[in-house]
């Protein structure tokens, strides 16, 4: 078991190069090493709430969570403590990681040991750091003063993450504030990224680079991938970021007044014009227009919007006269522009204008492995819209989501869960703990057509239930995927669309390791 001392090594050990969830994952295993414990969280303060950052022995849905303060009665008590806080295995208090401890084999299990620390830098409360055991004298043995030491160790530590992230940002976004402050902005502009896989990594970078600049961006993706989401960020990360984002959907405007909406009118420009209109591009003036579903817009309006983007001069229905304007274009499509422009539906003048940054969001099936993530983010939301009490998953509900091909992508994972998350709370007093089941998120859709089958007669029709046939299929295509790669499980995963480790679990789950 490392000591305090090691435990700074650790800490201190933090090239610049490290990412700064690595470094944190770092501390944190160190902490769990250190505790002898069967779980260990590092949590930020972020105003009222505290977010996980890093975690070991705990599901993964919880680093999409977050965990407000004053709902949870131990949270509450250890940041309101000097020192290291201990629970009674008997205390009534509800534990916040109860049903997420990976050693527990029923997600019902309640955890026994636990103590926390409040994590200080210069008197001002940074994070806390928690360890979990499902042996309720897991911790008889350990030291006080050794536990503060450790807290102390790695309040500093979680300090100087934050400054090296913050340093970093500067670095490469000279002029803007530091991350921290970014998240700020965001989360009252409209959330946040989830996720830690390489595709979202590489989505935020993206995001990064283009938001330092005026330039017109085109976000592409599928239906529900979240690239409104992808919009608001770059705009709450631009320099443009403290005036508005004008916001349009260009397939809700009627044809026979986009223009006067886009661009606007004068008084006495058509019948019913009794007062001038500035449209969206005025009201952009000096800020910035996202224009959604700009596939959609109508063929007679593109020479205009080409116009804007060409010398930023827009004309009025109705003026003799163009005006300047300074605005900022962010567009975004799920349609094949190209293909659109090769059908003579859109200009191909105009996508060479709006295509001088592109961001593509990539679909939930090219990133499994920030399902659980996901869920846990919109399983905390609901929560709250419900009003019920915490929400966990059973193991195989998370199996059943990373399963699934999701067509809908985030937006239908978000339904899925919603749906899931009333379900169980409807099996519950109020209050109690939620447990959403695998029945509860609906059966995997891999391989799925979107043709129906025919319908058997009824002699022929198999007798097994749904899930077993489900399970049955799923030990089938695992198998194949496997054996036509020559068991490399690496490449099954990629195959199936799986993240490696979401396919170990589904297939010891299923007996067939």
């Amino acid at each position: 078991m490392p000591s305090p001392e090691a435990l700074l090594s650790v800490a201190l050990d933090m090239s610049a190069s490290m990412p700064s969830h690595a470094r944190a994952q770092r501390l944190v295993d160190a902490a769990r090493r250190a505790l002898g414990s069967d779980a260990a969280a590092l949590l930020r303060v972020r105003g009222d709430e505290l977010e996980p950052i890093a975690k070991t022995g705990l599901s993964a849905d919880l680093l999409g969570r977050r965990l407000r303060i004053a709902e949870h009665p131990r949270l509450r008590e250890i940041c309101e403590s000097r020192g290291p806080v201990r629970f009674d295995p008997r205390s009534d208090l509800p534990d916040p990681f109860d049903g997420h401890i990976d050693a527990a084999a029923d997600p019902r299990h309640r955890v026994h040991a636990c103590l926390g620390g409040a994590l200080r830098v210069d008197g001002q409360l940074v994070g806390v750091l928690t360890a979990d055991a499902l042996d309720p004298h897991a911790f008889d043995d350990l030291d006080d003063r050794m536990v503060a030491h450790l807290c102390a160790l790695a309040g500093a530590a979680l300090r100087t993450i934050d400054l090296i992230s913050a340093l970093e940002d500067k670095a490469a976004r000279e002029g803007m504030v530091s991350r921290d402050l970014i998240r700020d902005a965001l989360a009252r502009r409209g959330g946040v990224l989830i996720g830690n896989s390489a595709a979202v990594h590489h989505l935020r970078d993206e995001i990064d680079l283009f938001a330092r600049t005026d330039l017109p961006v085109l976000v592409t993706g599928e239906t529900g991938v979240g690239k409104e989401l992808v919009v608001r960020m770059l705009h709450a990360r631009s320099p443009r970021s403290e005036r508005p984002l004008v916001y349009t959907n260009c397939a809700a405007l009627p044809e026979s007044i986009a223009e006067s909406e886009l661009f606007g009118h004068v008084k006495g420009a058509f019948t019913g014009a009794e007062a001038a209109r500035a449209g969206k591009f005025g009201v952009a003036d000096g800020a910035s227009l996202f224009l959604d579903e700009v596939g959609e817009l109508p063929l007679h309006i593109q020479p205009k919007l080409l116009r804007i983007l060409q010398d930023g001069e827009l004309q009025r229905v109705g003026a003799d006269h163009p005006e300047r304007v300074d605005v900022r274009i962010v567009a975004a499509t799920n349609r094949d522009l190209e293909a659109e422009v090769a059908a003579g539906r859109f200009r191909a003048d105009l996508l060479h204008r709006l295509d001088v940054g592109r961001i593509r969001v990539p679909p939930l099936r090219e990133h499994p492995e920030d399902i659980a993530q996901l869920a846990g983010h919109f399983a905390d939301e609901s929560r709250r819209r419900i009003g019920c009490g915490p929400v966990r998953f059973e193991p195989r509900a998370l199996d059943v989501m990373a399963a699934n091909d999701w067509p809908g992508n985030v937006r239908e994972l978000e339904n899925v869960v919603s749906r899931a998350v009333l379900r169980s709370a409807a099996r519950v007093a109020a209050g109690e703990r939620v447990l959403v089941t695998a029945e509860d998120v609906g059966q995997p859709t891999i391989g799925a057509t979107t043709a129906a089958p025919a319908a058997e007669p009824r002699s022929s029709r198999p007798t097994t239930s749904l899930h077993d046939s489900v399970e049955q299929h799923q030990r089938a295509r695992i198998r194949e995927a496997v054996a036509a790669n020559d068991g490399n499980w690496s490449a099954a995963a990629r195959e199936l669309g799986l993240a490696r480790s979401n396919l170990h679990r589904l297939a010891r789950r299923l007996g067939l390791k």
